[in-house]
């Protein structure tokens, strides 16, 4: 069913928030690469809204040749009315309603030597969708986030997710959901900790069975009762007076090396 321009633009507002992304199970997309990339990946696109901005590139014109080839409902508007909608500081004219995949907990792949990234608290949506991204790039097998995280499908973690998000099993739980899973599974828990056992050099093998890697707030650091889980406590070695490491660039180094371990 087509949605009238006007419905579509009253959606659009409403998704800017997050409760109401949670309720309806959509989210925004906004630029030419992302819409690729939620296109590529399969998802179900509700509803497209562009402006004539998107047709001065031919990547543009290309994009919307597309959406309408899939039959994607595309409704245009002034770049001014645009404007008024957009997340971004320069709008590339393209802004679409997509249905991203919410994937269950049960369905995270635990094949042999699997590793889970564990976002508790990040709350700058920047470092959230780096994460994800991150975690995709490097193989881990689903990424889990945590109370106190910032949503996974907002505008700004998608971005810095650049379609990872689509492909990549991101799935939120709340802490006693995680605990259950971790227990049921399996799983054993890795921390980050200043004073952790040191990565590389003469670290000890990892353990058979899955692994989840959990990274905190990079102010206050991982909850202490998660932190108490943790059956291995890691740190990656700084030289002297450095103080700590961004936290999607410290989840990057870790997974690294318990990937490569495994």
């Amino acid at each position: 069913m087509a949605i009238a321009t006007n419905n579509l633009q009253s959606m659009i507002r409403d998704l800017q928030r997050r409760k109401a992304r949670g309720r309806r199970g959509l989210a925004l997309v906004e630029g030419v690469r992302l819409v690729e990339e939620a296109l590529n990946a399969g998802l179900t696109l509700k509803g497209v809204l562009v402006a004539p901005d998107l047709a001065r590139t031919t990547r543009g014109r290309e994009l919307r040749a597309l959406l309408e080839t899939r039959e994607v409902q595309v409704q245009e508007v002034s770049d001014r009315v645009f404007n008024t909608l957009a997340d971004t500081e320069t709008p590339q004219g393209i802004v679409a309603v997509v249905e991203p995949r919410r994937w269950k907990v049960d369905e995270i792949p635990l094949g042999p030597g699997a590793v889970v990234l564990v976002i508790d608290g990040v709350q700058d949506p920047g470092n959230v969708g780096t994460l994800i991204r991150t975690a995709h790039a490097l193989g881990a097998a689903a990424t889990i986030a945590l109370r106190g995280t910032a949503d996974v499908h907002g505008p700004k973690t998608l971005r810095a997710a650049m379609g990872a998000t689509f492909r990549h099993p991101v799935i939120v739980l709340d802490d006693a959901a995680f605990i259950t899973w971790g227990r049921k599974a399996g799983v054993t828990l890795w921390a980050t900790a200043a004073d952790g056992e040191p990565l590389g050099g003469k670290a000890k093998p990892r353990e058979p069975g899955p692994v989840a890697v959990i990274v905190g707030n990079e102010g206050a650091g991982i909850r202490p009762h998660l932190n108490a889980m943790a059956a291995r406590r890691v740190a990656i070695p700084l030289v002297a007076g450095a103080e700590s490491l961004n936290v999607a660039v410290a989840a990057g180094i870790l997974l690294h090396e318990v990937l490569r371990g495994r």
